[in-house]
């Protein structure tokens, strides 16, 4: 059984590998502790063309020390990762596979580098003995296993922030040693550093070209194919928000093969984009339910006590965990699938062998604000017709595809503020403000539907089936209120300034 850990850590150069420096007088720290020394041997793996380096993965396989087993790192922020361990097995155990799966896809992980350390450790302690970091002074051999037969040797030390400590210890002990002259190291990790020693790391991403409208969609389409990718994990460890994300990349990504199709064959793209509609859906089970269960939690949480009867809150719950089991139960089986692994492949193929049209070889700014005026255009006549029908289900659908159309055309303005600046950043606001009316609206009109399913099942095991009766209420009051703002909204989005601006 993995467990995970969220690593806070500062590296620096040591400049005496004869002894640990003097670590008295750090602001905050009222003991040091000897922890002795320790050898560790890690074996660290990746694919052949080091996948997992080049997106600052490590996976390592370490005897020695208090947490010998398999260990997955999976970057967060500068100097923050999050750390998975597994058992020390032989092979490398299938729950740290699946994480590393849209990664590697069909590559093996093989061992790249071996590393010999003897690490020499301090516990760094408050007035109540309690651990605030853990400083080590490592002296480290390496031995290059795949891409060359290199060697090197160093000496580092590293100070790891203690689970639910301050920061600031880091800052203090960083102080500290400056003052002693020993400075950061310039290497994010001992891998990167084994690897750029014994032979080099992973190749380096070619320099992104600029100017013209191919590289401006590119840079975009690239941003949320990566984003896909490292959401895949994310969703799979069941992360906050991860679904969410990984979600809205595949929307990005598909909306963009729509939007530029000047730029991008759609031969090759449409049907790519029909596999990420297929993902997108998958992952939307779990999404929708999710926004679902917490709107309808704050709406029975809102109301006063008096309007709540019967064991409303125990049926919701129940509604809740069970719909998010089998939501959940989806994704993944998606995610587990062939056929998500064969679009992986086929958005690998795509940026290495890009399908660009003439389009894509002229200037970025004209090409991409025509490209978001058009979708806007479409966005207009999805609206117009929306507003000319009576209250009922055939302007919500109506206002459904308004809102798709919306979500395209802010979709649009984010790929163009790289290239078109503050009109383009205007521009997707208004645009977002439209749409935000628009997605509440509809999650309403999900909302009620829900609510009637639970004032059904109520009324069939006995219960009132009033509370429920009220929140529907309240939901299509809501509704109506929403539909209210969006004529005013709508106008501030079309003023004729936003769309003078985008085009010049």
């Amino acid at each position: 059984m993995e467990d995970t850990k969220r690593e806070i850590e500062r590296k620096y150069e040591a400049t005496d590998t004869s002894a640990v420096p003097d670590l008295t007088g750090i602001r905050g720290v009222a003991a040091v502790r000897d922890e002795g020394v320790m050898a560790l041997d890690a074996v660290y793996y990746d694919t052949p063309d080091l996948r997992l380096a080049a997106d600052s993965l490590t996976l390592r396989r370490r005897t020695g020390g208090s947490d010998a087993g398999w260990h997955l790192k999976l970057p967060v922020a500068p100097g923050i990762r999050d750390e998975i361990r597994a058992p020390l097995t032989e092979t490398l155990p299938p729950s740290l596979a699946r994480l590393l799966r849209s990664r590697v896809r069909h590559e093996d992980v093989v061992p790249v580098v071996r590393l010999h350390s003897r690490r020499d450790v301090r516990h760094l302690l408050d007035e109540n003995g309690t651990l605030l970091a853990e400083f080590s002074l490592d002296t480290v051999r390496a031995e290059r296993l795949a891409g060359g037969g290199g060697q090197a040797a160093w000496s580092e030390i590293e100070v790891e922030l203690a689970d639910d400590a301050d920061e600031a210890v880091l800052d203090a002990v960083e102080k500290h040693l400056k003052k002693a002259g020993v400075h950061p190291t310039d290497s994010p990790s001992k891998l990167a550093r084994a690897l750029a020693e014994t032979g080099g790391g992973p190749a380096p991403a070619p320099a992104p070209a600029t100017g013209t409208a191919g590289a401006a969609v590119l840079a975009y389409v690239r941003e949320q194919i990566d984003a896909i990718v490292a959401y895949d994990p994310a969703v799979r460890r069941d992360l906050p928000d991860a679904v969410h994300k990984m979600r809205v990349a595949t929307r990005r990504l598909r909306s963009a093969f729509k939007t530029y199709r000047k730029v991008l064959d759609r031969n090759v793209t449409d049907p790519i984009g029909d596999e990420l509609k297929w993902l997108a859906g998958e992952l939307g089970v779990a999404r929708d339910e999710e926004v679902l269960q917490e709107r309808l939690a704050a709406r029975l949480d809102a109301l006063p006590d008096t309007l709540r009867l019967g064991p409303v809150h125990a049926r919701l719950r129940v509604r809740g965990i069970s719909r998010a089991e089998e939501a959940r139960r989806t994704a993944l089986a998606a995610l587990d699938s062939d056929r998500h692994l064969a679009l992986l492949d086929r958005l690998a193929a795509l940026l290495a062998d890009p399908p660009l049209r003439k389009a894509a070889a002229h200037d970025a700014p004209e090409v991409l604000a025509r490209a978001a005026l058009k979708d806007f255009d479409r966005l207009a006549r999805r609206i117009d017709r929306a507003l000319t029908l009576d209250p009922g289900p055939d302007r919500d659908l109506a206002l459904h595809e308004a809102r798709k159309a919306a979500k395209r055309a802010r979709y649009a303005g984010e790929a163009a503020r790289p290239t078109l600046g503050k009109p383009a950043k205007r521009f997707t606001r208004r645009v977002k403000d439209v749409q935000s009316c628009l997605g509440d609206h509809q999650d309403g009109v999900v909302t009620r539907e829900a609510l009637r399913d639970l004032a059904v099942q109520a009324h069939a095991a006995g219960e009132s089936a009033f509370t429920w009766g009220v929140l529907y209420g309240r939901e299509a009051a809501a509704g109506e209120a929403r539909q209210r703002e969006l004529p005013e909204l709508w106008e501030r989005a079309s003023a004729p300034e936003i769309r003078a601006a985008l085009s010049h």
